[in-house]
């Protein structure tokens, strides 16, 4: 059995490009792997989080991540910020991490590009955190997008490093978890690229009723086929993309059928989209606003969590000071 580090942003709300792309993986992921889920908090000061944002975010992303199916019984679901052990292996690590390859990289030059009142020393040494996340548990496996598979490339190479430096074979050197096909890519509502939080064309999975029929009802289209059986422009094809996630395969060709023959009304398509949504979203919702409405619980996983990550995150950070040559007097 592999073990795999997935961290989890602790900003946002998640959307349903999340839950059919990352989230419904890592649910099968738990029942197969020694599983770590971390919400990234320590990650997000990077920018000016408020005590108030900080704190509400973290208790969100948990009771979303809960609700839709990750098992604390399972896997590690911890706070980043309550596992002390991982700040200690960045110092180490960032000892041996260069200015020169950190201002090289693309992660921390777009951030120069779009925060330059806010190029803060976190930014730079992003890469050496993300790295500490994942050594300190000794991952073999990270789950990540393109905009993080160079700094997945960057914990390999701090990885062997290490163990090249000290003349060891103790950090393994973590490989991207691919999900192949099974990674479903969810299309945005603005007629163009996939669902997500920085582009805000998403369904949230706390959106009511109204919030998601209006956002649905606004959704790009065009004038409508003017010859039969025409090929799809890409807003189209982006409902009908959602249609399959969501609605009944009779509907799905009802609507189809009359796209082919130019009969479609996409007023009534999107108004069945809004309520298939709205159908497959509300167990969900409810659960999470059960969940994080019970401070008790909320607690008791954070603290499970914690009580897991912190066993594997001390016996690494016990073996690396050892390695380094910190010793008791």
């Amino acid at each position: 059995m592999e073990t795999v580090l997935s961290g989890i942003r602790s900003t946002g709300n998640l959307h349903l490009g999340n839950y059919f792309g990352a989230v419904k993986n890592f649910i099968k992921m738990q029942n197969e792997n020694n599983c770590f889920f971390f919400i990234a908090d320590y990650h997000s000061l990077t920018t000016y989080p408020t005590p108030h944002d900080l704190h509400n975010n973290v208790r969100m992303v948990l009771a979303e991540y809960l609700a839709t199916g990750l098992d604390p019984e399972k896997s590690a679901i911890f706070v980043q910020s309550d596992v002390r052990e991982i700040p200690e292996l960045y110092l180490l690590l960032n000892m041996n991490a260069y200015v020169g390859e950190l201002e090289r990289t693309t992660s921390f030059k777009e951030k120069i590009r779009t925060q330059p009142e806010n190029v803060n020393a976190g930014l730079l040494t992003y890469p050496v955190l993300m790295a500490a996340d994942i050594l300190i548990h000794k991952a073999n496996k990270v789950p990540v997008g393109k905009d993080q598979e160079q700094n997945l490339e960057m914990a390999r190479k701090f990885a062997k490093r290490f163990n090249f430096m000290y003349k060891v074979d103790y950090f393994p050197e973590p490989q991207p978890y691919n999900f192949g096909e099974e990674l479903v890519k969810v299309p945005g509502l603005d007629g163009t690229g996939k669902m997500g939080k920085t582009a805000g064309n998403g369904i949230y999975l706390v959106d009511d009723e109204k919030t998601i029929r209006k956002k649905v009802m606004s959704a790009v289209t065009d004038a409508g086929p003017t010859v039969m059986n025409q090929q799809m422009p890409e807003p189209i094809d982006n409902l009908f993309s959602l249609m399959k996630l969501v609605s009944e395969q009779s509907t799905i060709d009802f609507f189809k059928d009359k796209y082919n023959s130019c009969e479609i009304r996409y007023g009534d398509l999107k108004k069945q989209l809004a309520e298939d949504i709205i159908k497959f979203n509300l167990p969900i919702r409810e659960k999470i606003l059960e969940i994080s409405s019970d401070n008790d619980y909320m607690r008791k996983v954070a603290s499970l969590g914690a009580e897991k990550a912190r066993a594997s995150a001390s016996q690494t950070l016990k073996d690396v000071r050892e390695i380094i040559g910190f010793k008791s007097f």
